[in-house]
């Protein structure tokens, strides 16, 4: 047993020097999220677009890095793999953001602390991220089931001819669609409008509708001008 603890105590030893040796990369983004294909899809449609604009010479600023991860993981689990993710990273990247949503989660308030707590950011959505999509194209402050949301955005989809068979979760590019058919500066401003509807004793579990998705944009806007203006 005195052996093996040794050797636990020297991986564990040689594992914090491998993290203090990381060097700090400057504009690095780790976006981890709960869900496997929208989120994703939406923020890997995020960094294309950006890359675009640095392809073509029309923006200025330092290019970030932005990498993205689909875990399917959720509130707690998913903090826990992020941890997992940025101690085996190659980096050090200057933010770490978890997106999840409440759906029926009761630590959804517990993960957004864990998160905190280990210096991350938190993009939450209550009750779904697809109420952050909805809000590229209409603001409504109604608290709906998570269902309801995904039923709003395949109507929208449907009459006015976005497509043919509605709103689905696989879609690559989301990111797309919601910004020529949407407008990311009205959602940002619609999720601060509704932000700021509540008071601050109010814990998030109990914010319904509400998505601090739009923090996370507010930090990569100044590579996403042409959208935000």
């Amino acid at each position: 047993m005195g052996t093996d603890d040794f050797f636990k105590k020297r991986r564990a030893k040689l594992q914090e020097r491998k993290i203090e040796s990381k060097t700090p990369k400057p504009n690095s983004f780790l976006i981890v999220s709960e869900g496997t294909k929208t989120e994703p899809y939406y923020f890997d449609g995020l960094a294309n677009y950006i890359n675009e604009l640095y392809n073509s010479n029309s923006i200025k600023a330092e290019k970030p890095t932005i990498e993205t991860c689909g875990e399917g993981k959720n509130t707690i689990s998913l903090v826990e793999a992020a941890s997992k993710i940025v101690a085996r990273s190659p980096i050090m990247y200057e933010q770490v953001w978890v997106v999840f949503d409440k759906d029926d989660f009761d630590n959804f308030d517990e993960a957004i602390e864990l998160a905190e707590s280990r210096g991350f950011h938190v993009g939450w959505s209550n009750q779904s991220f697809e109420y952050w999509i909805y809000l590229h194209f209409n603001y409504s402050d109604s608290a709906l089931h998570r269902s309801q949301w995904c039923q709003k955005l395949d109507d929208l989809f449907k009459s006015n001819k976005i497509s043919e068979v509605g709103y689905e979760k696989n879609l690559t590019n989301i990111f797309d669609i919601v910004t020529k058919h949407g407008s990311i500066k009205f959602a940002i401003s619609s999720a601060i409008r509704i932000e700021r509807s509540y008071n601050n004793s109010i814990p998030p579990s109990k914010r319904d509708p509400c998505s601090t998705v739009y923090k996370l944009i507010q930090e990569l806007k100044p590579y996403i001008e042409p959208l935000t203006k």
